[in-house]
């Protein structure tokens, strides 16, 4: 993709998916500012990061220059904050809204602090995007939760692992939408809030309904970013619980696949504003818990041994989404097949045991 003269506001920049987003970008040339409260575990070591890649572009990139990187330390939930950040940088023209709150568990600890920071912060980003004069693309990194259960949709066993008895090609967008959880709730809120801002206030918004995105720089913890936290727990020696029983199935998606498809969704976004697009791995990509742990064994050559526990809320036994629509649409196709991925991510984490210092022990 050719690099464009813009400046985009990305939130959550300083995340799993927000600082390889900044980094490509600031690859080509393009200046971001990250908004970030910089609360998440690892956001200020992404940072760091992202300092070093502002100052030494991707070996190959090219740019028109290097991509200037300025950090809005903003909490979301806070209105007068982020229309100030957007007043500031009114020459914005692509905003890629990745910042909330990631976990099941923690919505269902702390409902009220989910909602305030996924619903009413994305009510805030929008607001504040309505601002900008030469606004050309706003993504919002919507999830499959929003799905909820599908209790209505019958799920089998076959060969060890869980699969929809019908669905052959996965859930469209066309599946209701069926929260169940409150993080289900609040992206479900905030997903529905951008799809209706490009239909009352003609804004040029996306929303990509997101499945099991992993990759490098992914701090991944237990209850969230589950195949970084096997790959980090394997590398490190430190002990792997599966609630539930391992059958669960995701349709995984590889880090630089996602952000592929944010570059075709903000190249069409004329094309395909105001729609949703469900972006997964797809069934041709598809693992069961105990397949990761059966990968990381084989490329480890020792066993893991996890234990078993309880099934956790609101987790569904199989999710794959169909990204007939994405196909289709943004001429987009996952690239990286999850025994590549998985055995890239491994690495990573192997040649960087540094980074994980202070954070897991």
């Amino acid at each position: 993709m050719e690099p464009v003269d813009e400046k985009v506001i990305i939130t959550g920049g300083a995340g799993f998916i927000g600082c390889n987003a900044t980094a490509r970008r600031l690859a080509r040339g393009e200046d971001v500012v990250v908004v970030d409260n910089l609360s998440r575990r690892g956001a200020e070591k992404n940072l760091s990061w992202l300092r070093e890649q502002e100052t030494h572009p991707a070996a190959g990139a090219r740019v028109r220059s290097r991509g200037r990187l300025t950090l809005a330390k903003v909490d979301l939930r806070s209105a007068e904050a982020v229309s100030a950040v957007f007043l500031e940088h009114a020459d914005a023209s692509v905003v890629l809204h990745l910042g909330g709150q990631v976990a099941v568990t923690s919505s269902v600890l702390d409902p009220r602090a989910d909602f305030e920071i996924n619903a009413l912060g994305t009510f805030n980003v929008l607001e504040a995007a309505r601002t900008l004069p030469g606004l050309r693309a706003l993504l919002y990194a919507s999830t499959n939760k929003v799905y909820g259960g599908m209790e209505s949709v019958g799920v089998v066993e076959r060969e060890g692992r869980y699969a929809y008895a019908a669905l052959p090609r996965g859930v469209p967008e066309t599946q209701p939408l069926d929260f169940h959880s409150p993080y289900g709730c609040s992206k479900g809120a905030a997903d529905q809030y951008t799809l209706d801002y490009a239909r009352i206030y003609n804004l040029p918004t996306i929303t990509l309904r997101q499945s099991a995105i992993y990759g490098p720089r992914q701090l991944g913890v237990e209850d969230q970013g589950w195949v970084a936290w096997f790959c980090i727990a394997a590398a490190l020696g430190r002990p792997i619980t599966i609630y539930g029983d391992g059958k669960q199935v995701r349709d995984v998606l590889y880090i630089t696949d996602l952000l592929d498809a944010y570059d075709q969704a903000i190249e069409r976004i004329d094309a395909v504003r105001g729609r949703v697009y469900n972006v997964g791995g797809g069934p041709a990509n598809v693992l069961a818990i105990n397949d990761v742990v059966q990968l990381l064994e084989a490329r480890l050559q020792r066993p893991l041994a996890p234990r078993f526990d309880a099934w956790r809320p609101g987790d569904q036994r199989v999710f794959i989404a169909d990204v007939t629509r994405a196909r289709r649409d943004l001429d987009w196709t996952p690239q990286v097949s999850p025994g590549d991925g998985v055995d890239r991510l491994l690495t990573w984490v192997e040649a960087n045991r540094n980074l994980f210092t202070g954070l897991y022990g």
